[in-house]
């Protein structure tokens, strides 16, 4: 018998069929819309239709799971994308063999970020710490607007800039899901039209006073690698993971230089070497075995994890809301301060923006090495620190 369905029809419906196929009570308000009882006595809400002549049938849920209403709006956005010429049933078929975020995750990594980015590792700790414990067993096609916008929130009550970041992240990753087929085309990146936080550019750099503290406390690290890099750091300008991969063949005392073969912005990069530069360089003790200027305690591994002591060198020194990129920022400021050009100090950070015009491709390597060693002179007479071993 053909019925409006009512919660209560439902309720005492009993199974009629022959101990095999189930039975079916249909709807009188939604064409096709109805419920399946099983010889168990188990229902399920379904919707049937025809799709491109062919008769299919789509199970919505089972009763107890959904309620009727819930069974029947859906029975309608069913019916709706029909008339829009979308197979529901081949839509779930194809959700259910698509990547889960976890899936996806990984073929980001191996075949985006390691193969583009130098950086790749801050996208991996950003999915390990952020991504993955939130939505990793989901399907990719099942993260929706509300779901990053969330999730940026979340973070960025805590950390701003790493929530925008992620956010960055994670609209490059769902436009590459779309490029490489993983969802549908018509899929709208959930990551897009959600409102950054607004980043306030930070300018600390260390005066005169602060840098003699540190510089005191940077003696008192018992590690000569540990020391050299601190001052190294404020000696070049170059960034932490550059300093940490750089090699001994990458040093060349002749021309008073080091070569950064692969740096931030993907190209090679000469950084002049100062008088004291080059000193500490000459003073560090080498191993045999390892073809790192810096090297760590894992055999043939570059020094890593500088976080522990940096945070030991900047407490002592009572500056603990100073970072390590601090000392690459104090470094241009100490530059701009005794007369360098923006235009040569950029060009000594190798800054893209920088790089790519005409002027700075005509500065003289005299230029820049005048420009570090001035620096360098300047910072060691106000501090009246020797360079390794103390003062």
């Amino acid at each position: 018998m053909v019925k409006r369905l009512t919660k209560s029809i439902i309720d005492a419906a009993k199974y009629t069929g022959d101990g095999r196929s189930p039975c079916f009570i249909w709807d009188t308000e939604i064409e096709s819309f109805g419920v399946r009882v099983y010889p168990s006595g188990k229902k399920s809400f379904l919707v049937d239709y025809y799709h491109q002549g062919r008769k299919r049938r789509y199970t919505i849920g089972k009763y107890g799971h959904i309620t009727l209403h819930q069974a029947r709006e859906l029975a309608r956005e069913k019916l709706f994308s029909v008339q829009k010429g979308i197979d529901p049933l081949f839509e779930r078929e194809r959700d259910r063999g698509a990547e889960t975020v976890s899936e996806f995750c990984q073929i980001y990594i191996e075949r985006h970020a390691k193969q583009k980015k130098k950086s790749w590792r801050k996208d991996e700790s950003y999915i390990r710490r952020f991504v993955l414990p939130k939505w990793g067993s989901r399907k990719l096609n099942s993260i929706t607007g509300r779901d990053v916008s969330n999730l940026h929130i979340e973070i960025g009550e805590r950390s701003p800039i790493a929530a925008n970041r992620l956010l960055q992240q994670l609209s490059k990753m769902f436009n590459l899901a779309k490029r490489w087929q993983v969802v549908d085309q018509a899929w709208p990146n959930p990551a897009s039209g959600i409102d950054k936080y607004r980043e306030v550019k930070r300018d600390r750099w260390l005066d005169e006073g602060e840098l003699s503290r540190l510089m005191v406390s940077i003696q008192e690290e018992q590690s000569p690698y540990v020391k050299a890099a601190f001052i190294l750091y404020l000696l070049t300008g170059v960034r932490k993971s550059e300093l940490l991969n750089a090699r001994w063949d990458d040093v060349s005392f002749r021309r008073k230089e080091l070569c950064l073969r692969e740096t931030k912005n993907g190209n090679s990069h000469h950084v002049p070497l100062s008088g004291p530069a080059i000193e500490i360089l000459k003073q560090l003790p080498r191993d045999a075995e390892n073809a790192y200027i810096l090297p760590g305690l894992r055999a043939g591994r570059p020094l890593v994890n500088l976080d522990k002591a940096w945070f030991r060198v900047r407490s002592r020194a009572g500056l603990t809301d100073v970072r390590l990129h601090d000392l690459r920022r104090t470094m241009a400021s100490w530059m701009v301060q005794g007369g360098a050009s923006l235009h040569l100090v950029g060009s000594l950070l190798n800054h893209r923006s920088l790089k790519t015009t005409e002027v700075y491709a005509r500065l003289s390597n005299k230029s820049l090495r005048d420009v570090v060693d001035t620096h360098a002179e300047r910072m060691l007479k106000m501090t009246s620190l020797r360079i390794i071993n103390g003062g």
